[in-house]
């Protein structure tokens, strides 16, 4: 083959597991909600200063395969993001590699140009790249597959929500490269329709947001099933003592960079919205939502049925919104992200677990229309706003 051969398909897998998220679910994400104190909503932006970056590298520099570099000029880039210009040349090395940086700063290439490379060059060589949520594994997926045109490199993404005929197929061609969440890849060596003992390379994307759903118990057994002998990328915004645990348990003298110059939470205003009664809500939310301040939003709420009822309101209210949570299929929930990216679509209202893994740099607002369960929820939610150097906002509805 010629070309990258990834087979992705959206079509509703009609089972109950999947309609209802089932062992694909992540674990744990209905829990009890912890009390907030409302003045910890209320906080003005204090953006961090910082150096401006200077890269070593032009990334056609990099020692990548000759194919890989002309698809990376193909697409534009010229110079690497810190994270990148750090990261590949040790990858390309062989080096074990901890990466502690923020999302929306380029990770992906910085652990696929260095992998593409490997498995272009040594058709013995395996990849598996793990990813907390479908979203995520999508984008992936997409980068990779138009990094590697045309390297006749074979692959499989397997992720919920989506036909297991097409994964099955993808998968009885001894794919090089596989990218999944966690419960789809066990649930596949489970079947035993995918065997990693022959993989000598892998990737972990955002390790904590993955320890976070509650994954840390498939995460771990995936990863002694790898060959003994590989290349192990880490990905995480935060380095926690679960998150070093993990990494040193299944890494060699790992080599760390972190590019994390502070919370994503420090670029956005934050305030809250008093109410009274769920009419005064609904007509706070509209009053909100027609500001010209307001752009382009992510709006939470607790539960999918609040989430889809919440949307059918505010279309019928004029408003250009569409839904995205855990009982919709795959095919739908990337529609929506997709419309959400090309400003089809304005608003997005969408459930914690849903929301993780989107990265949407323009995103002006993120409405709290129900509280987080934590603080730590918070914060990951409110980081979705504020991003590439931009100040974002953050409101907090409180009855």
């Amino acid at each position: 083959m010629s070309s990258y051969n990834y087979r992705s398909n959206q079509r509703t897998n009609t089972n109950r597991n999947s309609q209802r998220g089932g062992r694909y679910a992540p674990r744990n994400n209905r829990r009890m909600g912890q009390y907030i104190d409302p003045s910890r909503f209320v906080k003005a932006a204090k953006p961090v200063e910082t150096l401006e970056y200077i890269a070593k590298y032009q990334f056609s520099d990099f020692a990548v395969d000759d194919l890989v570099k002309r698809n990376v000029a193909a697409k534009g880039y010229v110079t690497p993001t810190p994270i990148q210009d750090q990261t590949i040349p040790l990858g390309l090395e062989g080096k074990d590699v901890i990466g502690i940086a923020s999302t929306g700063t380029g990770k992906t290439a910085a652990f696929a140009l260095p992998i593409l490379t490997k498995l272009i060059r040594d058709k013995n060589s395996k990849a598996l790249i793990v990813a907390p949520t479908r979203e995520l594994a999508q984008q992936i997926e997409d980068e990779c597959r138009s990094l590697a045109k045309g390297s006749g490199l074979t692959g499989a993404l397997l992720i919920g929500g989506t036909q297991m005929g097409p994964q099955l197929r993808d998968l009885s061609s001894n794919p090089s490269i596989v990218v999944g969440t966690p419960g789809r890849i066990k649930d596949h060596i489970e079947r035993r329709t995918l065997k990693i003992a022959n993989f000598n390379m892998v990737v972990l994307d955002e390790v904590d947001r993955m320890l976070d759903m509650g994954f840390i118990n498939d995460v771990r057994e995936i990863l002694s099933q790898l060959a003994p002998v590989r290349q192990s990328l880490f990905f995480s915004a935060t380095m926690d003592s679960k998150v070093k645990s993990l990494i040193e348990s299944f890494s060699k003298e790992p080599i760390m960079i972190s590019l994390k110059t502070g919370e994503a939470s420090e670029n956005v205003n934050q305030d809250v919205v008093r109410y009274s009664g769920d009419s005064e809500k609904l007509e706070k939310l509209h009053d909100i939502l027609i500001s010209q301040q307001v752009e382009k939003s992510i709006i939470f709420s607790e539960t999918q049925r609040s989430v889809e009822k919440l949307s059918n309101m505010l279309i019928e209210r004029g408003f250009k919104a569409d839904a995205i949570h855990g009982g919709k299929t795959q095919g739908q929930r990337q529609r929506a992200l997709n419309r959400f990216k090309a400003n089809e679509i304005k608003i997005l209202v969408a459930t914690d677990v849903a929301a993780r893994g989107i990265d949407v740099a323009d995103v002006t607002h993120v409405i709290n229309f129900s509280q987080p369960q934590s603080y730590e929820d918070y914060i990951h939610r409110i980081g979705r706003a504020g991003r590439a150097g931009r100040i974002g906002h953050a409101l907090t509805f409180v009855n």
